[in-house]
Parts: structure tokens; sequence; C-alpha cells
């Protein structure tokens, strides 16, 4: 991104002092023990500083349940509006977990089968070289692209808002040709999940978002969870923030997420997907055996495996196994991770791209587990 634009830069040194004094608590009553939270808020400040994030929202799960979170800094530098737990983020790629856990409640209830090809589902998606399914999309193993990258990207900055995310997504590459054959080799694409809410769309007969809303984010009682809509009026969303190769915190690039909803355009706060975790562990939006599924990383046929499995990542360091995923766009970097055996999460929220929020978050799970988390997806 260009670092020449025309801003009165705010002064690192007045805001980063703002950052580690203007923190909201979540609740008067965390059933977080003292030593843990104290070490947790350390490791955020320190965070906060080297990564001169404006602002930066943490939640964490213990024993299955929700217990903590809260916001440092400010969601909004220009008008002084602290973060909070409730502060709503550009979840970015999280969002393949939530679009995942949609598509398997359609599995479970047998209105979806993965290895069917997409077209039963998405005949808007035109038939390629090979046959494609949707475990293969889900797990990046189809061949379908992600960014194109470059100057002339204009996918990522997108600026052209869609009402209908689904198909106005899906016209950016669905004429084009597969990057390699289905099964074969991992290409991670934002864009695959585009063609997963289409295939949704056609297993339930309801529009994505209304799917969504109605069978993973209210029954997870994520109260505030919502589409990335530039136009609505959404309280508590954040301001979005970069920064220079100086330092400088600035705005961040414009984005209209619209156009890919299922893989990188929902808001979320940290409250909220501590919620979610919680619903994931305690199989109330999928069974256990779906969850399991959902969990195996694929094995592409041409290259080793890299855990990777239904729109979630795989580790295991020892004797922890976590499934976690990050996630990058403008002004945002997210990461979440859950220990299942351990019945542990850590959510980790922040308003300024490039930033690594999943070190953060390994580094809070290891505070509440006591065993280093490995890195993952």
């Amino acid at each position: 991104m260009s670092s020449t634009r025309p801003r009165r830069p705010a002064s690192i040194g007045i805001l980063i002092v703002t950052l580690l004094c203007a923190s909201v608590s979540a609740a008067q009553d965390s059933k977080l023990s003292p030593e843990k939270k104290s070490q947790i808020e350390a490791a955020v400040s320190k965070f906060m500083a080297t990564a001169h994030a404006p602002g930066v929202s943490v939640a964490v799960v213990e024993h299955g349940e929700y217990e903590w979170a809260e916001g440092f800094g400010l969601a909004d530098v220009e008008n002084n509006v602290p973060a909070s737990e409730q502060t709503l983020y550009r979840l970015a790629s999280i969002s393949k977990s939530l679009t995942a856990v949609g598509a398997m409640q359609l599995v479970e209830h047998g209105k979806l089968d993965l290895d069917s090809p997409i077209q039963k589902y998405c005949p808007a998606f035109p038939e390629k070289q090979k046959s494609i399914t949707t475990r293969e999309v889900m797990g990046h193993l189809a061949g379908i692209r992600h960014y194109k990258g470059g100057p002339e990207d204009l996918e990522v900055g997108n600026t052209k808002h869609f009402d209908d995310p689904i198909q106005g997504g899906l016209d950016f590459f669905k004429n084009e040709p597969l990057l390699s054959e289905p099964g074969t080799k991992f290409h991670y694409s934002t864009q695959g999940y585009t063609v997963v809410g289409c295939v949704m769309e056609g297993a339930s007969g309801a529009k994505y978002v209304d799917y969504m809303m109605r069978n993973v984010i209210a029954p997870a009682g994520m109260e505030h969870t919502q589409v990335d809509n530039r136009f609505s009026i959404i309280p508590y969303r954040t301001r979005f923030y970069e920064k220079t190769e100086s330092g400088t915190v600035r705005n961040s690039e414009f984005l209209d997420s619209s156009y890919k909803i299922p893989g990188g355009g929902w808001l979320s706060s940290a409250e909220d997907m501590a919620h979610f975790e919680v619903a994931i562990l305690s199989d109330k939006l999928i069974k256990r055996s779906t969850r399991d599924l959902m969990w195996t990383p694929l094995k592409p046929t041409g290259e080793a495996p890299n855990g990777y499995a239904l729109g979630w990542g795989n580790t295991t360091e020892g004797n922890l196994h976590c499934v976690s995923h990050s996630g990058g766009q403008q002004g945002t970097s997210t990461d979440f991770i859950i220990a299942p055996d351990q019945g542990a999460g850590v959510v980790v929220l922040a308003n300024i791209e490039g930033v690594r929020a999943g070190d953060l978050a390994k580094e809070i799970l290891t505070i509440l587990v006591g065993v280093p988390a490995a890195s993952g997806k």
C-alpha cells in the first residue's frame, strides 16, 4: 500500500500512552483468576506497544465457559472512542470458520453431500476441466484461485457494493480456469468460500446471510455479529487503520467486502467470538461427530498435508491439539484458537492490518493452559 497520502499522522508517543491507559473492563465478576488476567493484560500491552495497534479486544474461554473479555486502546482514534469487548472488528478470514459450521449443519441434516459436484447446489458456477466437490472447496483443494495480486488487483481493494454477495462475488472469478487439478494441491482461496456460500444457498433454499444469522449467529448467542456493510449504521463498529513503514498510524485503504462475505466479510466482537467458541465446544451448533469431521485435515494427493481441514486449521504441539484460524485485510488483524481437550479458547481482534495477532493469541493460550501453542492457520 502507498505511504504517500497527505494525512496528518497521529503522534505515536501520545498514541501509545493512550493505548496502554484506555481499557474497558468486560465484566466486574470475571471468573478469570487475577494472576492470569494480570499476565494477559501485560501481554496485550506489550503487543500494542510493539505493533502500534490503536485498539485490541481480547476474550478467553476456560473449562468450556466464557470467562472474560476486555478492550484496550481506541476503536476510533480521531474521536477518542475506547475499544471494548463489544467493539466490532472485521473478522477477515475467520469468516471461513463461521461459514464452515453453517455448511456442516447442512451436511448433518442430510441436505448437503460434501462429495457431490458443486453444480448440484450451485449451478451458477460453471463446470471446469475436472469435477469439483464442496469438500475440496472448503479445504482449499479445488484449484480455485485466491486474489490475483499485483497493482491491478481490484478485488483486494474492491470499492463496488454488491447487494447479493454470492452472485456478485462469483463474477470475479467463476469463468477462469483452475490452478491445479482438484484434490491435488492446496491453494488458499477466499474466492472459493463464495462458492461455498452459493452451495449453502442451493442446499438450504435460503440466502446465505439469512441462513447464517438464523442457524449459526443467533443460536451461538452472537448478539452483535453481522455483515460488514459500509452503508449501514452499525453501533460499536471500529474504525480501520494501517501503519506506514515508519510506524505512523493512519486510516486504512478503502474496502467494500460485500463480494466476499462467506470468506472474509463478517464483523464480530471478542465477546461474540468467545460465545462462538463456547457453542462449538458444547456441541450447540453441530454434533461432536460432525465437528470432528470438520476438524479432520485433508490430504492433497500431490503434496504433503498442512493441517487445514474444512474451514479450520489444525496444529499439535506435544499434547496440546488446537484448531484455529487467522484473518487479515484492510484495517484488521485477527486470530482465534480453541484447545478442545482443555476446553480453552482465545480471541484476539485488532483494528490495524499487518500485525501478528496470532502471536498474542498463542501467548494468551499458553497463559491459560500452561502449554505452548503451535502456529496454525
